[in-house]
């Protein structure tokens, strides 16, 4: 039943027979008698069927809710059995708004240290693909903005908050200045993140508080991309600070914060909210509150 599940739940992420059967490693003919069979089963039909995948009738998407359930119960279990015979190992998914990324080391690199058995990757991702990853169990955690947007039913760690900055070339148009607002900056000729990214939807709101609309001549999903164009001199951004810093100030740039309105936004940890979490989501969320009191969680 777990297996057929598992398929279920795939076929529902990939919204196609075939790339749900490459993704479980099976053939398409097996997942389709195993949906037939998990349908049988239930006494429901859980596919729209046509000439291609359709969607899920009302009781698939229902049947779904109990699948992620019994799903990641199952996996709970499994990782705790494994972590009872020889200790916590094996691999933990993550995913963090790019805001975040210079970050995650903070919380991965104490977690390493503690538990050398245990193998991480993280992968960079809008807020609303950090949620939907976390749902449909790709993610065992993300990291990313806890306000502005509904998270759904998360367990959430606060680590810090970003506070934006206008990061621009020295000897640039006010270079000089203590501080900008919002509406001086945008005039300005800005690289932004694109706008799917709710940096970018947070930073679209500050601008129209302040009565101005803003168009960037460059945009990027990537943080690379927007400082490496900063560094032409060409180009003016809007960061947080601890993420630019990240990247380590050449003489030539500098940041200087925006003001009216003088604003952060807090960014932390979210995972699935159960009980019991797996033996590594929760010792992750440890290590998270962990470094969450050590910062003070300064605003």
């Amino acid at each position: 039943m777990i297996d057929k599940l598992e398929y279920f739940i795939a076929l529902a992420r990939q919204r196609h027979f075939a790339k749900a059967a490459e993704e479980c490693g099976i053939s398409q003919p097996t997942l389709s008698a195993a949906i037939r069979q998990l349908e049988e089963q239930l006494g429901v039909s859980l596919v729209v069927r046509g000439s291609r995948f359709q969607g899920l009738t009302p009781e698939g998407q229902r049947v779904l809710e109990w699948a992620r359930r019994i799903v990641g119960d199952a996996r709970t279990m499994r990782q705790e059995m494994q972590a009872a015979r020889k200790g916590l190992s094996g691999h933990i998914r993550l995913a963090a708004i790019p805001t975040a990324l210079a970050m995650v080391q903070d919380i991965t690199a104490p977690f390493q240290e503690k538990h050398p058995d245990v193998t991480i990757s993280v992968a960079s991702c809008t807020s609303l693909q950090v949620l939907s990853l976390l749902e449909n169990l790709e993610i065992d955690a993300g990291i990313t903005y806890l306000e502005n947007e509904p998270l759904g039913r998360v367990t959430s760690v606060p680590l810090h908050a970003e506070r934006y900055h206008l990061i621009t070339a020295r000897n640039s148009r006010y270079s000089d200045r203590e501080s900008v607002t919002w509406k001086e900056v945008a005039d300005l000729r800005l690289c932004l993140l694109t706008p799917d990214m709710q940096n970018r939807r947070i930073i679209n709101q500050h601008f129209a508080e302040a009565g101005v609309t803003v168009r960037p001549t460059l945009e990027s999903n990537s943080m690379i991309v927007l400082f490496s164009h900063l560094r032409s001199g060409r180009w003016a951004s809007i960061m947080p600070l601890n993420a630019a810093k990240s990247f380590g100030f050449p003489e030539e740039v500098i940041a200087i914060p925006i003001r009216e309105p003088d604003t952060y936004h807090v960014v932390g940890l979210i995972a699935t909210h159960r009980e019991p979490y797996t033996p590594l989501v929760s010792a992750l969320l440890h290590e998270a509150r962990i470094l969450s009191e050590k910062l003070a969680f300064d605003r």
